[in-house]
C-alpha cells in the first residue's frame, strides 16, 4: 500500500477493542452500515489477532492492527491479515518487521524529536499519542510547520465533535477514535448504537469516511 493509497484508510479510522471475536463480523457490518471503510484493532485484548483475522477477511473494510508492541506482534497481524500497523511509541524492531514485509507502519509519536527519527526511518505518516492530552490540534499545527511532508493521525481522546478541528489541518491523514464503538458497547453488542455512532462520525468528516 503506498501513501498515496493510505487515503482509502479514509478521514475517521475507529479504533477498536475487541474482547470476543465472535463479535467481528457483526461489528464490521455495523461499521460498514455506517459509513466507514477501515478499522484499527488494537492488541490490547487476547482477541485482537482473530479480530483482524475475522474483519480482514471480510473484504469491505480496510484493517490494521493496533497497540503492536513488538515484532512478533507484527508479524502475526500481518499474517492475519493487517494492511496496516500501529505502534504506541517509536519502535524499531516493529518497523523492521513492516517494511521488510512492505506493509505501512504508524508509529506513535508525541515529541518533534520522535517525528525525526520517523523521518530517518523513512517515515511519512505518524500517529500523534495521546493526542488531546498533548495539545491536539494546537500541537500538530505547530509541529506540522518544520515538518511540512509529515502527515499525523491523532488518537487519543478525539471525540466525534473534535473530528472536524483535526480534519481542517492539511496535516490530518485521519483522526483516530475511539467514540465510534467503545469496548463497553462493543461488548454488549449495541451493533445499532455503533452504526449511528459510525454515520456522526462520516457527518463530521464531511460525509466521506
Amino acid at each position: 500500500m503506498t501513501v498515496t493509497n493510505l487515503l482509502q484508510i479514509g478521514p475517521v479510522l475507529p479504533v477498536l477493542v475487541i474482547e470476543d471475536a465472535g463479535h467481528a463480523d457483526a461489528l464490521g457490518d455495523a461499521l460498514v452500515k455506517g459509513g466507514l471503510t477501515s478499522a484499527e484493532v488494537t492488541l490490547r485484548t487476547a482477541a485482537g489477532i482473530d479480530a483482524i483475522r475475522a474483519l480482514a477477511g471480510r473484504g469491505d473494510l480496510v484493517v490494521g492492527a493496533g497497540t503492536v508492541l513488538t515484532a512478533e506482534q507484527a508479524e502475526r497481524s500481518i499474517a492475519a491479515g493487517a494492511r496496516f500497523v500501529v505502534t504506541p511509541g517509536f519502535a524499531p524492531a516493529v518497523l523492521r518487521v513492516c517494511q521488510d514485509a512492505g506493509v505501512p507502519v504508524f508509529p506513535g509519536v508525541a515529541t518533534a524529536t520522535e517525528i525525526q527519527m520517523a523521518i530517518d526511518a523513512g517515515l511519512g505518516v505518524v500517529k500523534f499519542f495521546p493526542a488531546q492530552q498533548l495539545g491536539g490540534v494546537a500541537m500538530i499545527k505547530a509541529l506540522s510547520a518544520p515538518f511540512s511532508g509529515v502527515r499525523f493521525i491523532p488518537t487519543g481522546g478525539v471525540t466525534t465533535a473534535l473530528i472536524p478541528d483535526y480534519l481542517a489541518l492539511p496535516a490530518i491523514l485521519a483522526a483516530g477514535t475511539t467514540a465510534v464503538a467503545p469496548a463497553d458497547v462493543i461488548a454488549a453488542q449495541q451493533w445499532d448504537e455503533i452504526t449511528i455512532r459510525s454515520e456522526r462520525a462520516v457527518a463530521a468528516a464531511g460525509g466521506a469516511a
